[in-house]
C-alpha cells in the first residue's frame, strides 16, 4: 500500500475516532423550552427585495456598455428630479453601480423601526467600496412597499491592481448597511383572531414530541388549555384579552418537553466526503469484503534520432506503462447495537470516506443498516 493511501486511511480512522469520543460525552436528552422547539403561527420574518443604484464610487462602478440597464435608471431617477437628459445621450458612467438589495422585516416590525439590508453588486462593478446606496423602496412578495433603503456602504472587502496585477481580500461586490432601511408598514397580524385559537407550530415534526407539548402545556395550566391537531401543529385556547394572550404565550414558550429521540439517521455529502451519523444508527449482522483497483500509468519519453546524413526528422516517442493492481480483501463481520459499535465495525473495514459511502448504500440495500440514508 502507498504511503499516501496509509495516511489517508489513518487520518479516516482518526475521524471516526473523533466522533465516537464526541458521542461518548453526548449528554442524554433533556428537557427543552418549548420556544426552542416549535412557534406561534404567523409569528415569522418576511423577506424584503429591491432595486438601485450606488453612487459614489471610486471608478469601479459598471460599464454602461456592457449594463445600459445602469445607465436607464440613472436616467429615469434624473428625470423624477427635474433633470433631464437628452435623448441618445451615451452616459460613460464608472462611478455608479447597479444593485439589489434584500432585508428581512421581522414580526411586529412597526413604522419608523431600522432594519439592516445587504447590498450586492448585479452587473460588473470591481467593488462597491466607498459607495453611497440612494433611496430605493423594499417591496414584499405582494409588491408592496414595506420599507425605503438608503445609507453608506459597509465593505469588508479589499483589493488593489497595478502593472497588470491584482490582489484582492474577500468579497467587494457586496457589502452591509446597518439600519439602513426604514420601515413605512407593518404586516397585519392578529394573534388569536378565530376565537382566541393559537397555533403552536413544531420545528420538525413528530407525533411524540407533540404529544408530550400538550401534556406538559395542560399540566402547566391545570386545565385542557392545547391540544394536537397532528403531528405538526398544537392548537391553545388563549384568552381573549391582548394582553392577557401575551403573558399566556410567554408561559407557554417556557414550559419544558423532553423532545423524541431523533430516528436513526446516516447524512452523507458526497460532494466532501463527509459522514455524519447520530447514536441511533445500529447495523444488524453482515459480512462485508471491500477492495480496490489501483491503476498506475507512468509514462517515459525517448528519442528517436535519425542518421546522419538521413532525410528524417528528430521526434520525441512516449513510452507508457501500465499497471494494475488489486488490494486483497476479505468477508468480514459488521455488527453494533450502539454508536461506538458501528464505528468500530466501520474502522475494521479500513475504508476511505468515498469508499464507505458505498459500503453504507450497499448494508442499507441488504438490510443491515438500521438507519435514514440520505445523500446530499
Amino acid at each position: 500500500m502507498r504511503p499516501y493511501a496509509t495516511r489517508l486511511k489513518n487520518a479516516w480512522r482518526w475521524q471516526l475516532s473523533l466522533l465516537l469520543v464526541l458521542s461518548t460525552l453526548t449528554l442524554p436528552a433533556h428537557a427543552e423550552r418549548i420556544r426552542e422547539l416549535a412557534g406561534f403561527a404567523g409569528v415569522r420574518d418576511n423577506q424584503l427585495s429591491g432595486y438601485g443604484l450606488v453612487v459614489g464610487l471610486d471608478g469601479s462602478g459598471d460599464q454602461t456598455t456592457q449594463a445600459p440597464f445602469t445607465s436607464q435608471s440613472l436616467t429615469n431617477m434624473l428625470s423624477q428630479l427635474g433633470v433631464s437628459v437628452p435623448a441618445g445621450t451615451n452616459l460613460q458612467l464608472r462611478n455608479v453601480a447597479a444593485v439589489m438589495i434584500t432585508a428581512d422585516l421581522p414580526p411586529f416590525a412597526r413604522p419608523g423601526q431600522r432594519l439592516d439590508i445587504v447590498v450586492s453588486s448585479i452587473a460588473n462593478a470591481r467593488s462597491l467600496r466607498g459607495g453611497t446606496l440612494l433611496m430605493s423602496p423594499l417591496k414584499g412578495a405582494n409588491g408592496d412597499t414595506y420599507a425605503l433603503a438608503q445609507g453608506n456602504m459597509l465593505v469588508g472587502g479589499a483589493g488593489a491592481q497595478a502593472g497588470g496585477s491584482s490582489v484582492q481580500i474577500n468579497q467587494q461586490a457586496a457589502g452591509r448597511i446597518p439600519g439602513g432601511a426604514l420601515v413605512e408598514r407593518e404586516v397585519p397580524l392578529n394573534l388569536g383572531a378565530n376565537g382566541g385559537t393559537l397555533e403552536l407550530q413544531l420545528n420538525e415534526a413528530d407525533f411524540g414530541t407533540a404529544q408530550r407539548m400538550v401534556t406538559a402545556i395542560n399540566n402547566e395550566f391545570g386545565r385542557g388549555v392545547a391540544y394536537a391537531r397532528n403531528g405538526g401543529v398544537i392548537a391553545l385556547d388563549g384568552p381573549a384579552n391582548d394582553n392577557a394572550r401575551v403573558n399566556f404565550m410567554a408561559r407557554v414558550e417556557r414550559v419544558n418537553v423532553t423532545p423524541t429521540q431523533a430516528p436513526a439517521r446516516v447524512v452523507i455529502n458526497a460532494r466532501t466526503g463527509s459522514v455524519v451519523m447520530n447514536s441511533a444508527v445500529t447495523l444488524r449482522k453482515a459480512a462485508v469484503a471491500h477492495g480496490n483497483l489501483s491503476i498506475m500509468i507512468d509514462t517515459q519519453f525517448g528519442v528517436s534520432q535519425p542518421n546522419a546524413f538521413g532525410e528524417g526528422e528528430t521526434t520525441v516517442v512516449p513510452d507508457a506503462n501500465i499497471n494494475i493492481e488489486q488490494q486483497e480483501a476479505f468477508l468480514q463481520i459488521v455488527e453494533g447495537a450502539q454508536l461506538n459499535e458501528v464505528v468500530n465495525a466501520l474502522n475494521a473495514l479500513g475504508a476511505t470516506p468515498q469508499d464507505l459511502m458505498s459500503i453504507l448504500e450497499a448494508l442499507k440495500a441488504a438490510g443491515s443498516l438500521r438507519a435514514e440514508l440520505e445523500i446530499i
